[in-house]
């Protein structure tokens, strides 16, 4: 294998320059599109109106993805499982099961999942293609903290601790009981740094990506660049000589006009900033810098294979370049396209009967502005044209001469220009899945012709459309998220760490789990409504009731208990351990005894007290021959007292007889 020389930095910032000007994205066609989509969603007037007519602007894009996302939040964001884990062999059971636990923690408790899965979808729906960044963040946390009146022994305790640097200190001599104590106020900085996964939804617009781009995994050149302070890049870790960087960097990505089009609505974007007298403010720790983050495949170190770099620059500046295993970026499109990155988003399939719309309806306006305003045919010279210009209840136009003023008919719009409207509704429908129906009851729904079924049948249809997206960003997106979220945990936390899963404080150690393939992902997406998921789980739970109670042996209490447990999540409750007990962590309970062994057991019973009886009467009979034989005792005693007395008194008598 043919090796080259090492790539000096030079010829990598030139390289990575000349990707940047050719990629998908850098004021472009797709940014052109991805423009006029925010103008469209804004209502933005055309630029082709005229003065005096109409300018209404139709809202059918804004209307079309405001009304999709509801749909989509309540799949991916309704409760805290956004995916789960399942094992592939028994032996990942307990880690698959906190594997999902902890990753859906990650993404919703320890990162604002809501928002970045909020903003991820919006952005695919509406400007072709959603972008989020995960990555293991470890950048530099310092916090500010002020202690006063702290003792000898608080103020070595407050200091012993490695993460404290002291920045002020001050000690006092007051008195205190009679005695001269010495009190100390400090000011630290305490360093919270502490490695974890950061996950951020990204805009469109600040990502280019190479042509002919299938997958961003795929991709040899992907670029984030994007707007950050000295004190950011410095809380990176980042060293930063800014006469260095003043002197290569650039600030035309600010005036770009996809950029702009996001604030072009309310002129929220202060784009006098981003010029290059003032590109520089006098806080340097706040000046602004645009960054580019970008990973490229290139064989950097000659060895003749290229391999994915990751490049922060500014400008001619390299902050940092190094090899990464991975691009840290995952992406969703709403309606794929073959072997393309970029597919159609739901603005570009919507923008043109916004137009047509809006021409439509402004002709409308026009012709009822002339129907109640008409224009009028005046003979020269014969009317007072102030008169006539000022439109008032019961106003006087003076006029010399009759017939003077004569009205021009307007000729009225016929019925098909409404039935016009109707038909693009229609079209609208069919393209995005967005009905009458899903956007509230319609009046014809309730006609006694229309049954219930014929309207599930519309909604469906419908829904249908809603379903494949969801189904679509469910097995692109989020699952690759979520894998991502997984394979940062395992490289990067190495050490335990206790957090409140499924209602129990748990320690978690990612460092101990498996490869990835020992874990298939899938994303919480069922079939219908929540309203017909809870229909089916309730009629899933009353058979197997029945099946249970006649002896039916196709369901158990776990089965029971995991049904009841989805019953409950599609009612909207996350805290179903609240309500429910997971019957694998019930203590098995003493089995009952048959009647055959409750007879034995009374047999038994009944034995042992015959033979409690039979030992009382034995204890009995052995105490009455204890009783005789200390009698018997007794009686010898008394006898052999009464002998020894009737010898005494016998000596007695032949001694006085002597």
């Amino acid at each position: 294998m043919a090796k080259t020389e090492k790539m000096t930095d030079e010829e990598l910032i030139s390289l990575i320059d000349q990707h940047v000007t050719d990629a998908l994205g850098y004021d472009d066609g797709i940014s052109e599109q991805r423009e006029k989509a925010m103008e469209y969603y804004y209502g933005l007037p055309f630029g082709n109106e005229v003065e005096g007519r109409s300018q209404f602007v139709d809202s059918t894009v804004q209307d079309t993805v405001e009304w999709l996302m509801p749909s989509l939040m309540r799949v991916f964001a309704s409760g805290d499982e956004v995916c789960t884990f399942n094992p592939v062999g028994p032996e990942d059971s307990e880690v698959a099961q906190q594997a999902s636990s902890y990753v859906n923690h990650v993404l919703m408790k320890e990162n604002d999942g809501w928002s970045v899965i909020y903003d991820f979808c919006k952005s695919a729906l509406l400007q072709k293609v959603g972008f989020i960044k995960v990555w293991w963040d470890e950048s530099e946390k310092i916090d500010r903290e002020e202690y006063s009146g702290l003792s000898d022994i608080e103020l070595d305790a407050l200091i012993s601790d490695d993460s404290i640097e002291v920045i002020e200190h001050t000690a006092n001599d007051e008195e205190m009981e009679d005695q001269i104590a010495t009190l100390h106020d400090v000011v630290i900085h305490r360093d919270n740094s502490e490695g974890q996964v950061h996950i951020e939804a990204v805009p469109p617009d600040e990502i280019l990506v190479a042509r002919m781009t299938k997958t961003i995994q795929d991709s040899h050149f992907v670029c984030h660049r994007v707007r950050k302070t000295v004190t950011e890049l410095r809380e990176q870790g980042f060293d930063i000589d800014l006469d260095e960087i003043r002197a290569g960097a650039t600030d035309k990505d600010t005036f770009s006009g996809e950029r702009q089009a996001r604030y072009r609505f309310d002129s929220s974007d202060d784009f006098s900033f981003g010029s290059s007298d003032s590109l520089y403010t006098d806080d340097e720790s706040m000046q602004e810098f645009w960054v580019y983050e970008s990973y490229i495949r290139t064989d950097f170190d000659g060895t003749g294979l290229a391999q994915i770099r990751k490049v922060i620059s500014i400008g001619k500046t390299i902050l940092e370049n190094e090899a990464v295993d991975t691009i840290p970026f995952v992406s969703i499109t709403p309606i794929r396209m073959v072997g393309k990155f970029f597919g159609l988003s739901i603005a570009d399939i919507t923008m043109e009967l916004q137009k047509i719309k809006s021409v439509l309806m402004r002709n409308l306006m026009d012709n009822a502005y002339n129907q109640n305003f008409g224009r009028y045919a005046v003979l020269e010279g014969q009317v007072q044209l102030d008169d006539l210009l000022t439109q008032r209840p019961g106003g006087v136009v003076r006029v010399k001469s009759p017939n003077a003023v004569m009205p021009l008919a307007t000729p009225t719009l016929e019925p098909y220009s409404f039935q016009m409207l109707e038909y693009l509704d229609g079209i609208r429908e069919s393209r995005a899945g967005v009905s009458k129906m899903s956007q509230g009851l319609n009046e014809n729904a309730l006609t006694s012709h229309t049954t219930a079924t014929a309207v599930n049948q519309v909604m469906n249809a419908a829904q249908s459309r809603v379903e494949l997206i969801a189904r679509n960003f469910a097995e692109t997106g989020i699952k690759d998220l979520c894998r991502t979220i997984y394979m940062l945990l395992l490289k990067h936390q190495d050490r335990e760490k206790v957090v409140k899963l499924r209602g129990q404080w748990i320690p978690v150690n990612p460092s101990m789990w498996k490869d990835k393939t020992d874990c298939t992902v899938s994303t919480g997406i069922g079939f219908g409504s929540k309203d017909q998921q809870m229909a089916m789980l309730s009629q899933m739970i009353q058979f197997a009731s029945q099946a249970m109670a006649g002896g039916l042996r196709i369901v158990n209490e776990q089965n029971m208990y995991e049904m009841a447990k989805e019953l409950v999540k599609s009612m909207g409750f996350a805290n179903y351990q609240d309500f429910l007990t997971d019957p694998s962590q019930i203590p098995p309970q003493q089995p009952q005894p048959t009647p055959e062994d409750q007879l034995k057991q009374a047999e038994v019973q009944i034995k042992g007290e015959e033979l409690k009886i039979k030992q009382g009467e034995l204890q009995l009979k052995a105490q009455k021959l204890q009783q005789d034989a200390a009698e018997a005792q007794v009686d010898a005693q008394l006898k052999m007292a009464e002998l020894k007395l009737e010898d005494e008194q016998k000596r007695a008598v032949a001694i006085g007889a002597t």
